[in-house]
């Protein structure tokens, strides 16, 4: 159960972009309107809107702007129409590459996505060429500072799938997604607040870089991240820290 966290490699690195408060917040705004008009905007019933409201106030995103967003996505205030769709593609060295928009404008998404990715050595694929590796879980992230011993013996006892003991010395409960509000209800009643927690996903074979091919990727996941329509990038690259170190 301990060990380098896999996924974190790629998902823990994200680009600077990310960073950038007001892209952020556009982002949050569109998860939290759709998960709202997909399901109701009843937090209680809906763990999506539930959880894009924990991200959004784990940004300090003003209480506000969130409940106009839930209201525009159950229909009480007018808004934009929101789109879900996921593209499939290649990156540099074989990578394969997801990526889950939320778009008013599909044709100008899929020209932005297709730009970026030829832009850094990649190209789109076809639906099905690589979704069929990946897999949602959740996770819930602890600080170094929590009992290892405790919080391992919560997990499981709870039902988590694993537990994972990151390089930085911090830990990973692993969730099945059908158990992942159970489990959080569960942990949380016990005392342990995750600093982090979500739905994300994960490759069953990993693609291991170059230096070359490793700054390209990076490149492009960076210039995925920074399209407006773009929620998340997910790949099964895996960069070594000597690599990482390098570029």
């Amino acid at each position: 159960m301990a060990g380098h966290s896999k996924w974190a490699n790629i998902q823990h690195r994200k680009g600077a972009q990310d960073k950038k408060r007001g892209k952020l917040f556009t982002k949050l705004i569109r998860e939290i309107t759709i998960a709202a008009k997909l399901s109701g905007s009843d937090l209680n019933s809906n763990p999506r809107l539930r959880l894009a409201v924990d991200k959004a106030k784990s940004q300090s995103m003003p209480k506000d702007n969130i409940t106009k967003a839930i209201k525009r996505g159950a229909g009480e205030l007018e808004g934009v129409d929101y789109l879900e769709i996921r593209y499939e593609g290649y990156g540099p060295g074989g990578v394969a590459v997801l990526v889950d928009c939320l778009t008013d404008n599909k044709n100008r998404t899929v020209a932005d996505v297709r730009h970026a990715f030829s832009k850094f050595g990649g190209n789109l694929g076809a639906d099905g060429s690589v979704a069929y590796l990946f897999s949602s879980f959740g996770v819930l992230s602890y600080n170094h500072d929590v009992d290892e011993d405790i919080l391992m013996d919560t997990a499981i006892e709870a039902g988590a799938d694993d537990f994972v003991v990151d390089d930085d010395g911090s830990f990973e409960v692993i969730i099945d997604p059908s158990k992942y509000e159970t489990l959080c209800s569960i942990m949380s009643d016990k005392g342990f607040l995750p600093s982090h927690r979500e739905i994300t996903m994960r490759c069953s074979t990993t693609a291991n870089l170059d230096e070359g091919h490793a700054a390209t990727m990076i490149k492009l996941t960076g210039a995925l991240e920074d399209l407006d329509d773009v929620q998340a990038v997910f790949s099964n690259a895996e960069i070594s820290d000597e690599i990482l170190a390098k570029i």
